[in-house]
């Protein structure tokens, strides 16, 4: 993305957003930022991102080397300088556009927010948190105390203790959620808000198409007829219809026209799966195309499926059956199909890493089958060639911040969250099959009538 880039696809959103390369330089900003520092654009214009943070430069840098080399957004914290004198804290997000290179710096997307907005809905939360945690030591200091003198006591103190942990536990899997769903939330906005954007000019352009290429045509006739009537041209002319080719060019045009028709038309079946994606709108119960919702969340991560200089290409095989539309919760289905297909392409890519490290031949491969297997129930299995799990780490699979992937890759919530939309929401089963060595197949399985 370029700073030009940024400009034009910041401008219609009302957060507060920087492009920044990996040394800190501010490429671009949108009005947001400038209202929040008390500056105009321009003033920003080639300032480092040190200048305008309490921050030492060594923590910027550090920063933006996490930012750099992750694929998740990283979390961290900005004091900003006001123009007024004034400080102001801010929590940033910061995730990389486009990842360092030998050719080129890394671009960094940094979206701000003042700490005190985005703290306040978590203070209660975390304020009981800590009283808890406080009285569960307590507890167990009393239990201690308490153990020789009277055992029924201690029965009673030790399951007031289990008690409260197990409600410390549930409220800080409430807070893990809550900060999930609000990611999940800001990014359904930024996909409706870029597929809205997109879909006017693009709308324009492909309307105007075919008028463009009927008047072209129009135009090709017209020399058509001066040539028979005149076929004796004048040097001038003849030497300007040598030069541009004449024959040619009315040869080609009409396969540019059909080129430009072809990319207009892609582009609005990515808008059409960006807006199926997010599904703002739909909430609540409806009758949607189960099929769609899988091709807009393969659409969403048709980048990750791409061959890169560390990775092979992923096949996506479908073997889809006639399936009739699914009463359910649209938004909250395609989450499910986005956390099990990234975790699919996550494990062909570590096993794609154990096959360089031996110099062996490796053909990843996602197979998606749909089936209806009676007037009540349909299947839908997501299956990868990858290295499989065993069954210590099966048993565990679909628990709360459990997780094999290292320190920030993964939170251990999104197989568990999709366990809860499925058993819970749609009443339905999510069940996984694995071999060692031979892969991994999560299998879904919910009702094609209305959900209770």
């Amino acid at each position: 993305m370029t700073p030009e880039q940024f400009l034009e696809f910041a401008r219609v959103l009302p957060e507060p957003l920087l492009l920044v390369s990996g040394e800190g330089e501010l490429l671009a900003t949108n009005k947001p930022v400038a209202d929040m520092l008390g500056l105009r654009r321009k003033q920003l214009r080639g300032k480092m991102l040190f200048e305008l943070v309490t921050e030492s430069a060594n923590d910027i840098i550090k920063y933006l080397q996490a930012c750099s080399s992750s694929r998740a957004m990283v979390i961290g914290s900005l004091t900003l300088r006001k123009n007024d004198g004034q400080t102001l804290i801010c929590r940033s997000q910061g995730a990389v556009i486009q990842p360092w290179s030998g050719k080129s710096s890394a671009l960094i997307l940094l979206r701000l927010e003042n700490r005190v907005v985005a703290t306040s809905n978590f203070i209660l939360l975390n304020e009981k948190i800590d009283e808890l945690a406080k009285e569960v030591h307590r507890r167990k200091q009393a239990e201690s105390a308490l153990k020789k003198a009277n055992q029924e006591l201690e029965i009673r103190v030790e399951e007031r203790t289990t008690a409260l942990q197990e409600t410390l536990k549930e409220l800080q899997l409430t807070q893990t959620q809550l900060i999930q769903a609000e990611k999940m939330s800001s990014l359904g906005q930024m996909v409706a808000g870029i597929a809205h954007e997109i879909n006017n000019p693009v709308s324009f352009i492909y309307g105007n198409l075919h008028h463009a290429h009927k008047y072209t045509q129009d135009l090709l006739r017209l020399v058509e007829i001066y040539q028979q009537v005149f076929p004796n041209t004048p040097p001038e002319i003849q030497e300007q219809v040598e030069e541009i080719d004449l024959d040619f060019l009315i040869e080609d045009i009409t396969k540019l026209f059909q080129s430009m028709k072809v990319g207009t038309e892609r582009i609005q079946e990515i808008v059409k799966s960006l807006r199926n994606f997010s599904r703002l709108d739909e909430a609540e119960l409806k009758q949607v195309n189960i099929h769609e919702g899988i091709d807009s969340t393969l659409m969403i991560l048709e980048h990750r499926l791409q061959a890169t200089h560390e990775y092979p290409e992923i096949k996506v095989i479908k073997k889809y059956s006639q399936l009739p539309n699914v009463t359910c919760y649209p938004s909250q289905l395609n989450q499910v199909f986005m956390n099990i297909l990234a975790n699919a392409i996550d494990a062909l890519e570590a096993a794609a890493n154990k096959d360089n490290q031996k110099l062996t031949n490796n053909n990843p491969e996602i197979l998606i089958k749909t089936e209806v297997i009676d007037k009540k129930w349909i299947v839908v299995s997501i299956a990868d060639n990858g290295l499989g799990i065993n069954e210590q780490v099966r048993s565990k699979l679909f628990d709360p911040f459990f997780t094999t992937k290292a320190v920030g890759k993964g939170t251990g919530l999104g197989l568990y969250i999709s366990y809860q939309i499925i058993v819970e929401k749609h009443k339905g089963q999510l069940s996984c099959f694995s071999v060692p060595g031979k892969g991994a197949e999560l299998v879904i399985k919910i009702p094609i009538s209305s959900v209770s």
